[in-house]
Formats: C-alpha cells, structure tokens, sequence
C-alpha cells in the first residue's frame, strides 16, 4: 500500500499553468526523481522535444511559485508513441492528428494523494475537447495499466510500445468526449 506524505501546499494552492522557460530545470528534477531506478527518465532535451509541437496541451502545477509537476502531451499517430531518449517530434501536420499522446505526468511525490493529477487530467481533457481531439492515448508504464483502466483508458493489446518504455508498458486510449457526445 502507498503511503503519502501530507501536502506542503493544500490543493487550493496549487495552479495549473502552462509551462514557461523557467520550469524546465525544475521539471527535469522532478522527471528524474519520479523515474529514478527505473531506466525511464529522459532527460531535459527529450522533454522539451515532447512540449514543443503543442505547448497549449502541456501543463504545470505551480506550488506557490514551484513546479510541483507536470504534463507533457502532444499530437502523435494513433497506435504510435515516441521513442524514450530521444528528441523527435511528431511530424509536422501534428497538428492536424486526430489523437493527442500523453507522453508523461508526474506530481511530486510530497504533493500526492491530493488529487492533483486528476486535475491535471481535467485540464488535458478540456485543452483536448478544445482542439477537437478525438482521442487521447498514453503508454501505461511500471504496471500502471489499472490505474489508466480506471480513469476510462483501455488496452490496445495489438499496439507493442517500444522496449525503451519497459517489460510492463501497455498502449491504451479513451475516446475525447465532445459537448454533442455528453461529455
């Protein structure tokens, strides 16, 4: 069982905001404390490569001043991911892609169990609907699969992510809910 620590900042004080220039050390941090013994941490360059096709689907959570974690997504194939490690973005009618790819969330580990990566879901959801993105996919990592089942996330048992993203890693969208389709 998890154990979480109580929160420095309450939920209330913490901002979702999109990323700005200074965040990206901070971010960094957070991206290799999270993944640290895990062979999945990036690195800066890979991050920002991530952030850069579409800075408007890329989030974080200001703890009064401090980035206390963060999202990264952007417009990727269906049925594909990036490579872990490495600085390619998607091509360049990105843009036009019907599927938004959560490449990397992660909250601190001192800010957990406050629901604050739900917020940060909320907010990817809205900036989706926004930019009529019909579907969100990710790379469920570390046996995180049930945790995405549980936030409407399902497999996709015939899409085989790249070794980089582990043994474990399972490829799995939901449908981006339009005010037409109830959601």
């Amino acid at each position: 069982m998890a154990r979480y620590r109580t929160p420095v900042c309450a939920p209330a004080d913490v901002r979702i905001r999109h990323i700005a220039a200074h965040d990206w050390g901070a971010i960094a941090a957070l991206e290799d404390r999270a993944y640290a013994g895990r062979a999945l941490a990036e690195g800066r360059a890979a991050l920002q490569a991530r952030a850069r096709p579409s800075p408007g689907t890329c989030f974080v959570l200001d703890a009064r001043g401090t980035p206390g974690g963060y999202l990264l997504a952007l417009p990727y194939p269906p049925s594909r991911c990036p490579e872990l490690h490495g600085t390619e973005e998607a091509e360049e009618a990105g843009h036009a892609l019907a599927n938004l790819h959560l490449h990397d969330i992660v909250v601190a580990e001192h800010l957990r169990g406050a629901g604050l990566a739900g917020r940060l879901l909320a907010r990817l959801t809205a900036a989706a609907r926004a930019r009529r993105y019909e579907r969100i996919s990710l790379v469920a990592v570390a046996g995180s699969a049930a945790f995405w089942s549980r936030r409407g996330y399902r497999p996709h048992p015939d899409v085989t992510p790249p070794a980089g993203y582990g043994p474990r890693a399972v490829y799995m969208s939901r449908a981006v809910l339009h005010s037409r389709d109830g959601g």
